[in-house]
């Protein structure tokens, strides 16, 4: 059986996927940016009890060449994952290794003998720009120059377009499939506490006195990983995007909020309970029916999101005025 490919393997959604692979009884085979985020993805899958299965891993950089031959060597299958997580910097140090990290994983993989590609993108890609009624599908695209578009997901639409792109012009055979899930949250496998990690810790230890103003869809990690899966194995899924997130409504941080102090007892009394100063976010629906339907996408509820991944960062001492 040839082994799997999986790019960024330190990350929050990668540890989870490799994780779900393995204890699959697939072989692994990952990227790490060095042997130090090696020892990381090695102690987030024996968190996850996956630790006696066979997992490789390859140290090699989206702003470098080196290490990707070796890397795809012998693998038909790649999770694209690895993308560049500073959240404020110039756009340039953002943008460009996503893209071209993302053109440099593509073409090692056409230079193999891959079979396809499933690449985590974001709804950052989909409903990041102005829209008179805020309904968003899979059609919808952000434009990357939607004046005070922050970096991040101006890499996220400018990486998956170049993909697409690429596999339009290049591809000679290559398949792609994407999943742009929203924000991703749920039991954590790493303990390096960062993206939507850092809002619940600091609402659980009260050192966020009012919550942002938004509204937003949410996907459980775990759900996530496994629609990964799914989109790798399954035939028609070749040249399609999927957007990922819980069913039901969206979410305000207030919500969020509202479910840690009602449901977790003295772990949620530090949450806030105000909002900062301003307007309502205006109402925004984001459809997940494609992946229902043509994935069999059965997501988590987002009350189950919340308070698991709230309990998660509890059970592994995460929270610094929580013993």
């Amino acid at each position: 059986m040839s082994p799997v490919l999986v790019t960024g393997a330190s990350g929050y959604l990668a540890t989870r996927l490799i994780a779900d692979l393995l204890l699959g009884g697939a072989e692994v085979r990952a990227t790490v940016r060095s042997a130090e985020a090696g020892a990381r993805v090695r102690e987030a899958m024996r968190r996850a009890g996956a630790h006696h299965a066979g997992l490789d891993l390859v140290v090699a950089r989206l702003d470098a060449d080196e290490g990707w031959s070796k890397a795809v060597s012998g693998v038909d299958s790649i999770y694209h994952l690895a993308s560049p997580m500073v959240q404020d910097a110039n756009p340039e140090e953002v943008v460009r290794p996503a893209r071209d990290g993302t053109l440099r994983v593509l073409r090692a993989a056409r230079g193999s003998a891959v079979r396809r590609v499933v690449m985590t993108s974001s709804f950052a890609a989909i409903g990041y720009s102005p829209k008179p009624v805020r309904d968003y599908t899979e059609a919808d695209w952000t434009d990357p120059d939607t004046p005070g578009l922050a970096p991040y997901p101006q890499s996220k639409v400018v990486a998956e377009r170049a993909a697409w792109d690429f596999i339009e012009r290049e591809g000679t055979g290559l398949e792609l499939v994407v999943i742009n899930p929203t924000w991703v949250a749920g039991p954590t496998l790493t303990t390096q506490v960062r993206s939507s990690l850092q809002f619940f810790a600091a609402m659980l230890d009260g050192t966020m006195a009012a919550v942002p103003r938004q509204r937003f869809g949410i996907a459980d990690v775990r759900d996530v990983a496994a629609l990964h899966i799914t989109a790798m194995a399954a035939p028609h899924a070749a040249g399609k995007r999927y957007l990922a997130l819980a069913d039901g409504p969206t979410i305000t941080f207030l919500d969020v909020a509202r479910v840690l102090r009602d449901r977790l007892g003295p772990l949620g009394q530090r949450v806030p309970t105000e909002q900062v100063p301003g307007d309502d976010p205006p109402p925004l629906v984001i459809h997940n029916d494609r992946a229902k339907r043509e994935l069999g996408f059965r997501p988590r509820s987002a009350e189950t999101t919340i308070i698991e991944t709230a309990e998660s960062l509890r059970d592994l001492g995460l929270l610094h005025s929580h013993g």
